[in-house]
């Protein structure tokens, strides 16, 4: 099937959810997913919704699963039916998704694992699934994967253990038990989600079709992907280039290697490529290549909250001279160019009332005992100076420091200069927590490695 925004538009923003094996048991996958509709997520965690449009479990052993009526089949359900989550047996998913056709049931996620996966004869029954779902005009999302969560929709067709709140990166994997983990990673770090979709074997729809419906959901600035393998690699590349214009997209592959590749054939079966090809066709699409999860949702945050900037010459200011060091390196290692300060830069910091021993070069060292002032001092004059084109704001915590009022002077800064990237270390734990919250809240990239925010600010500004 040819790629229709409707056809996602469908999955995204149902009007009615049938779970289609819907359980009594909880530990099943139909009662987490049953779980998920009713009251936003497994554990009341993460500040999900329950699902506002109507919900029909079905399973024919049942009459009543978490206090809803259940009905024998998809038949049986009174009025229309826009999704259904499909959690039975792969034996019998092919009838499933056929009375889900003739219902006309819009779109179908499929859970159940046992596929194209598992070897040849899997791979025909998933063909056979796609060409019900294609008769239909169905959407098909899977089989083998987690489900999809929308949280502007309130929708969590899913297994997850929890969801996240709704913010502005869209993340696509071809994995749904780590899309789990991240979910439980972002509720613990105050990451927020535009869509999380776990396409598992992409039988029908792929990752390049979210990618696609991406470039205009209002929702989504960054776009995160989780790949192992791809049906049509030149596809997602020419979509990517065209995407990325306008949306950034990071990238975090696997199967890098020979064992790892190996791996992902058999995990999802998905066809995968040699990394350094990879490698250089993101370069030339405009993906961004992450080699962690951490980083792709660091590289991805930043880029959705930031504008992407093209003038690299860089200032970092610190309280601490080893930290500004090896931020310094870092950036080195990046192909971040570090401004040199004028004579007429050091003048007016001086005569705003830089400390007498400041390191007056860049890294800009204010000394450890640097109160919110000499911060205010050194951001305002440095990121008002044309010849800098963005700052990296290192904090490292003394007795007097007051990292919430360090915070407001960073964010009254970028609200003055939008168009210069900012990222900031505070470095800590406990004692930084406020203010990098608050950083993190008004969309600041923050961190607590010089490394990894020089690995960010050299995606802001298109070095990897």
């Amino acid at each position: 099937m040819a790629f229709d925004k409707k056809i996602i538009d469908q999955l995204v923003a149902p009007a009615s959810v049938a779970v289609i094996g819907a359980s009594t048991d909880p530990a099943s996958v139909g009662q987490g997913v049953l779980k998920s509709l009713l009251f936003g997520s497994v554990f009341e965690v993460g500040g999900a919704k329950p699902f506002r449009g109507k919900i029909y479990p079905v399973n024919p052993h049942h009459k009543e699963v978490l206090g809803k009526k259940c009905y024998p089949s998809v038949h049986d359900i009174p009025g229309p039916v826009d999704l259904a989550v499909v959690c039975v047996p792969a034996a019998v998913v092919l009838q499933v998704v056929r009375e889900c056709g003739q219902k006309k049931v819009k779109a179908v996620v499929v859970t159940t694992a046992g596929f194209a996966e598992t070897g040849p004869q899997g791979r025909l029954l998933q063909e056979q699934l796609v060409q019900e779902a294609d008769k239909y005009g169905m959407a098909l999302l899977g089989p083998n994967c987690l489900g999809i969560i929308r949280p502007a929709e309130s929708l969590n067709a899913s297994f997850a253990l929890a969801a996240p709140k709704d913010g502005e990166v869209a993340f696509i994997s071809q994995s749904g038990a780590l899309s789990d983990s991240v979910i439980d990673w972002a509720i613990e770090n105050r990451f927020k989600f535009s869509l999380l979709v776990s396409v598992g074997n992409s039988a029908q729809l792929d990752t390049t079709d979210f990618i696609e419906w991406c470039e205009t959901d209002p929702h989504t600035k960054a776009i995160a992907v989780y790949l192992e393998g791809l049906k049509d690699g030149r596809r997602f590349m020419q979509v990517c280039r065209r995407v990325s214009r306008t949306k950034p997209i990071v990238l975090l592959k696997a199967g890098r290697g020979a064992a790892g590749t190996k791996s992902a054939g058999a995990h999802t079966g998905a066809l995968v490529g040699a990394y350094r090809v990879w490698k250089a066709a993101c370069r030339q699409s405009g993906v961004v290549l992450a080699n962690d999860f951490e980083e792709m949702f660091e590289f991805a945050g930043g880029l959705a909250s930031q504008k992407r900037s093209s003038h690299n010459s860089i200032a970092i200011i610190t309280n601490g001279g080893g930290a500004g060091v090896l931020c310094a390196d870092y950036c080195e290692e990046n192909g971040i160019k570090l401004a040199e300060l004028t004579e007429d830069t050091l003048k007016t910091l001086e005569s705003k009332g830089m400390h007498k021993a400041y390191s007056r070069r860049n890294p800009l060292d204010l000394v450890g005992d640097a109160l919110p002032e000499r911060y205010k001092t050194a951001v305002d004059t440095l990121i008002s100076t044309e010849y800098i084109g963005g700052l990296i704001v290192i904090q490292t915590l003394q007795t007097m420091t007051d990292t919430v009022e360090d915070a407001k002077i960073v964010i009254e800064a970028k609200k003055r200069f939008p168009d210069k990237p900012i990222a900031c270390v505070f470095m800590g734990g406990r004692f930084t927590r406020p203010g990098s919250k608050l950083l993190v809240e008004h969309g600041i990239a923050e961190f607590n490695d010089p490394r990894r925010a020089a690995r960010t600010m050299a995606a802001l500004l298109g070095l990897l």
